[in-house]
């Protein structure tokens, strides 16, 4: 038990800082290779936060852990909006100027529908998985189509200082890539063993383990990140973090476990796990869409997504204790 438990530790650890190295390198790689700053904030970065929630998703099922595999992405998906949102929204309200995240704002509540939709039958099978692949790269294909064409986007901006602020060799950003990446996997399989031997040890279903604490430990690179852009007044990039990471998370990171092995979904992942995930969608896309207060989430509306995780850790805290 007490390795189990060390193994989460230093599982976290470690994967948090391999995550933030192989988004800092991918960046500089793909900056070093011609890529538009307004592509590497919506696609890198994106991609880069959610590295952590793919690997630890895809070697939960392919070691036939569904729960662990489906609540490690759904539940990123909570803490990201009403976590890491809310956090730093009543620390500083957040100031949505690109015109792009407003476009991912309701792409990302479509995306939720079909996740649910996907779940009705109690199965994600390979068929599932496909549909969400497909679905990923009509997403990522608009993604670049923006990045492209979209130079003047204030997102774009905001990725050019934070790329300039990080100046980094190509030699060093290789390095931190491929460094990065393999402890990144390597973690990953840490925390996956660890969460599922406290997991039986205590009776807790693999599902909660993976709504919980490895939700919340994969998505500290998104805390991280966020924090640190809206500290430097980038707002911009602090949502982008948090709405790429979610597409990721509901498509590819869903997808890759589906496609590894079928996933049997319980009914409590619909009717709790998926109804706070898209309610906490449906709240951001108003919030952030501005119909009363144009692109901005005040510190008011962040109070209450704090609010909303409090209170879902709390009714799992009870299924755990109603369990026993």
């Amino acid at each position: 038990m007490m390795l189990a438990a060390a193994a989460i530790v230093v599982g976290l650890i470690v994967l948090v800082w391999s995550a933030d190295r192989f988004v800092d390198g991918a960046a500089a790689t793909a900056n070093y290779l011609g890529m538009s700053p307004l592509l590497i904030g919506m696609v890198i970065v994106g991609f880069g936060t959610s590295a952590p929630e793919m690997v630890v998703s895809a070697i939960a099922a392919s070691e036939g852990n569904p729960g662990l595999a489906l609540g490690n992405a759904y539940g990123s998906n909570i803490t990201n909006i009403a976590l890491i949102l809310g956090l730093v929204a009543v620390i500083k309200p957040i100031s949505v100027d690109s015109g792009v995240l407003r476009k991912e704002l309701p792409i990302l509540a479509l995306v939720t529908l079909l996740a649910g939709w996907q779940m009705l039958d109690g199965n994600l099978t390979r068929l599932d998985a496909l549909v969400l692949g497909a679905v990923f790269a009509v997403v990522m294909g608009w993604s670049i189509r923006q990045g492209m064409t979209g130079g003047g986007d204030p997102l774009a901006t905001e990725m050019v200082q934070e790329l300039a602020s990080h100046p980094m060799p190509l030699r060093t950003a290789v390095m931190w890539l491929v460094i990065g990446l393999a402890l990144l996997i390597g973690s990953s399989r840490l925390l996956v063993w660890g969460s599922v031997e406290v997991a039986h040890f205590f009776g807790i279903s693999d599902l909660i383990i993976g709504l919980t604490i490895v939700a919340i430990g994969t998505s500290l690179p998104e805390l991280a990140s966020s924090l640190i852009a809206i500290r430097k007044g980038e707002h911009d990039i602090a949502l982008g973090n948090v709405i790429g990471s979610n597409l990721f998370n509901t498509l590819a990171v869903v997808g890759i476990a589906a496609g590894i092995h079928p996933l049997a979904v319980e009914p409590i992942v619909l009717y709790r796990d998926w109804m706070v995930m898209a309610g906490l969608t449906l709240a951001l896309f108003v919030f952030g869409y501005g119909f009363w207060a144009r692109g901005r989430i005040n510190r008011v509306e962040g109070g209450l997504l704090l609010l909303a995780f409090a209170a879902y850790t709390l009714v799992l805290i009870q299924s755990v204790i109603a369990g026993r």
